[in-house]
């Protein structure tokens, strides 16, 4: 006897339909499941008949084959437990196939029959809605996730005999209802700008990233406040949009990492690596391609500390995902992209020692030293990150102040103004949505400057010998500027702030 149910599998942050048949037929004793599953996947046979047997079913003696079709599409993980068991005991004429024709199934069975949680519920609720399904079965914790796809029946389960209850009629589960959580309005459970004592010019600097979506460079001494100050950006950036919250929770579900107690990713998130990352870790990789910190960055902030100690190969394929927004991972089988589009901001210190240039301790590097390691950050990446911009060391008489910094409420007001210039500016423009994303034929049309701007670039370009893209990089920094200030033009003053945030480019002259 040969039965049907729908599941799905996941290819990066999306899901196709699977089809569960099995065919129960006679011959000797044996479970053969094919379909190009992967290790968990083909170990489900195992969990499987423990389950069927535990719920207090009896298999006959016959040979059962399981195919996961489409046959070309690897499986990989432990979802596809339910829809097997289901479409055995329907196989065996112990289930009406047809009650779960509109439903798709996916869960991790125990041995016991528990249901466990697993990952990418929200891109599997959305394959089985776009397929025009009634509903989809999954484990209880991971309930919450599925029902924000809205026009979706949404079943959590807790164990393999509430399915059966449910699919033969004797008792409902619960449909956990469709509902859309509070967006963050205010960095909720950030920290506070008002925490950081002077150094209010790297405050502007991270305000003017923020307004325009700007990669960042801390350059400056231990101690003086560069991861501090990074880690209270996500409190001064725009609030998520539904579709940004949705892609970014996408991205957590295929990594399990969306908490049972939330349905949505809704503040923006913060990704801090250590520096020993490997590659395959930062943008990702594997047998089977997951994201890296790049991507779970998405829509949030990447933070680098200590940016000359990640590896040079590291560093070197951040290149693609900083330009593109994306990340493509190609492997013999398929080929992957991930989204990508962060803010990065990076710190590190101006030499080995970390005190070049501090008036209060004397710098003991040598120049070749200094130079070795100012090279571990190659200058295509350097170019690709729009503010550069010293952070010195803190005086007694700042840390000492009773009066607190400008709140983070305040900066993130005129952001939000900045960045709403940026969205009626780009409406006509699909994929651009704040200055740091402008193609160079939208700087050529957004970035006029009029000739005394352009006698002051001219200058700083000859003197300096910027590239074409670090010059790319000093409009859109003036663009962002013009718009904090809430000007339709770029003057002489918005093109010298943006060149201040060039402090390597300098530095090199």
């Amino acid at each position: 006897m040969l039965a049907r149910v729908r599941s799905g599998a996941l290819i990066g942050i999306d899901a196709v339909l699977v089809e569960v048949e099995v065919d129960m037929a006679l011959g000797l004793p044996f479970f053969n499941l094919v379909g190009l599953p992967e290790g968990a996947v083909r170990e489900s046979k195992v969990r499987v008949l423990s389950a069927i047997k535990n719920a207090g079913f009896d298999l006959p003696q016959k040979r059962i084959t399981a195919n996961l079709a489409p046959a070309d599409i690897r499986k990989d993980g432990a979802a596809f437990d339910l829809p097997i068991a289901l479409a055995v005991l329907a196989a065996a004429g112990r289930l009406e196939e047809k009650t779960m024709a509109r439903l798709l199934f996916a869960g991790e069975l125990a041995l016991d029959g528990i249901v466990k949680p697993i990952k990418g519920a929200l891109p599997l609720a959305v394959a089985a809605r776009d397929a025009g399904l009634a509903g989809i079965v999954v484990p209880a914790p991971n309930a919450r996730e599925a029902a924000v796809v809205d026009g979706l029946q949404v079943i959590g389960v807790s164990h393999f005999k509430e399915v059966l209850d449910h699919v033969e009629g004797h008792s409902a589960a619960s449909v956990t209802p469709h509902a859309l959580p509070a967006f963050s309005t205010g960095g909720e459970g950030v920290p506070d700008f008002s925490d950081v004592r002077g150094q209010e010019h790297v405050k502007r600097a991270v305000e003017v990233a923020a307004a325009g979506g700007h990669n960042a460079l801390l350059i400056g001494p231990p101690g003086s406040g560069k991861t501090m100050i990074a880690k209270r950006l996500p409190g001064i950036l725009p609030q998520m949009s539904f579709p940004e919250s949705l892609e970014t929770t996408k991205i957590y579900s295929v990594m399990g990492l969306v908490p049972a107690d939330r349905s949505l990713v809704t503040e923006r998130p913060f990704r801090a690596p250590h520096h020993t990352i490997s590659d395959a870790g930062l943008i990702g990789g594997g047998p089977v391609p997951r994201p890296g910190e790049v991507s779970l960055a998405h829509n949030g902030v990447l933070f680098l500390d200590e940016l000359p100690e990640f590896r040079r190969n590291v560093l070197e394929v951040l290149r693609q995902p900083l330009e593109d927004g994306s990340v493509t991972i190609a492997r013999a089988a398929l080929s992957l992209t991930y989204p990508a589009r962060s803010m990065l901001v990076a710190a590190m210190n101006p030499c080995p020692c970390g005190h070049l240039g501090d008036s209060q301790r004397a710098c003991v590097c040598q120049l070749q030293a200094v130079q070795r390691y100012r090279a571990r950050v190659s200058g295509p990446l350097l170019d690709r990150i729009d503010i550069h911009v010293e952070v010195p060391a803190v005086r007694f008489r700042e840390l000492a102040s009773p009066q607190d910094g400008e709140a983070s409420t305040a900066i993130r007001a005129r952001v939000d103004a900045a960045r709403v210039r940026q969205r009626h500016r780009f409406r006509k423009h699909a994929g651009i949505h704040c200055n740091a994303q402008m193609t160079p034929r939208l700087i050529r049309r957004f970035c006029p400057l009029d000739s005394e701007s352009e006698k002051l670039m001219a200058a700083v370009v000859d003197r300096l010998g910027m590239s074409a893209r670090a010059y790319d990089r000093i409009l859109r920094l003036a663009r962002t500027i013009a718009d904090l200030a809430a000007s339709d033009g770029i003057t002489t003053q918005h093109v010298a702030e943006a060149i201040q945030y060039r402090t390597l480019d300098r530095k090199l002259a």
